[in-house]
């Protein structure tokens, strides 16, 4: 199923859910206003970054290479640049210096031995499934499903700054990635029939030289952490649908907040006394 399709498909995704996590408002927000514009230079870098990696040989097919050294202020660059577009219609462009960078990347994880474990199974594969508990329709598209042992592994590529697990786990919780190695795990018991979760291992890599790997698994506790947050989130959207209250931050009720003192504060005032 190509990304399009995965796209149209009935669903909520991780993504979405995520936004659930800021408020019903934002998510509902996203979801009637869907952008429309040029994607963000990081989004066609991971993009890329996954296709070459993922699936090589169809890399040409969804992306080009912009040419170097062609000057549009004469007439013969003017042709040679609308000749190149009039070939890569259809195709996100990008340019020499990241495809050099994501190639390198690539070369470099192909040649681990554990990334060639972890990447011998079913690339971009797409789940969909009822959750039993709200009956609300979800969908995940997995970068890697493979067998270690005969034991299941969800396999997902993360392209980063910094691939060291510290600094990978202080971002994992503020993009919600405990969040998807619940979904995609639950998505694969639920249609595989599976009575235990499969193991979910993060393949990072880090995008400058020399495009360090680090391979990080998700522990029991990360794991119900996520599946108690899925679980709650499945539960407000599968409501919010319900009621058509897209409530904002001040909750269903629209009781104000309170500005209350962070807990280092609080420690600090309690050190004065």
């Amino acid at each position: 199923m190509n990304e399009r399709d995965y796209n149209a498909a009935e669903g909520v995704r991780r993504s979405d859910l995520w936004k659930i996590n800021d408020s019903p408002e934002i998510f509902r927000w996203a979801v009637d206003h869907p952008d429309e514009g040029e994607p963000s230079p990081s989004l066609v870098f991971g993009q890329a970054a996954h296709k070459m990696l993922l699936e090589p040989l169809d890399f040409g097919t969804e992306f080009a290479i912009k040419p170097d050294g062609i000057d549009r202020r004469t007439k013969e660059g003017k042709e040679e640049w609308n000749k190149f577009l009039a070939m890569s219609e259809g195709k996100t462009i990008i340019s020499m210096d990241d495809y050099v960078t994501i190639k390198g990347m690539a070369d470099k994880a192909m040649a681990d031995p554990m990334v060639m474990k972890l990447l011998d199974g079913r690339k971009e594969v797409p789940f969909f499934w009822t959750d039993p508990d709200t009956g609300v329709k979800c969908k995940v598209k997995l970068d890697c499903l493979t067998y270690l042992d005969d034991m299941p592994v969800v396999v997902d590529y993360k392209t980063c700054k910094s691939a060291k697990t510290d600094a990978f786990m202080r971002d994992a919780y503020s993009y919600g990635y405990h969040l998807q190695a619940a979904m995609y795990t639950e998505a694969v018991m639920r249609t595989l029939g599976l009575t235990e979760r499969p193991m979910f291992v993060f393949l990072c890599q880090e995008k400058d030289e020399p495009f360090a790997l680090n391979c990080i698994t998700v522990p029991e506790d990360t794991m119900n952490y996520g599946l108690d947050t899925m679980r709650e989130l499945l539960g407000i959207y599968a409501e919010c649908e319900k009621t058509g209250n897209w409530y904002g931050y001040t909750g269903a009720t629209g009781q104000p907040n309170e500005l209350s003192l962070p807990g280092w504060l609080k420690k600090k005032e309690d050190g004065a006394e």
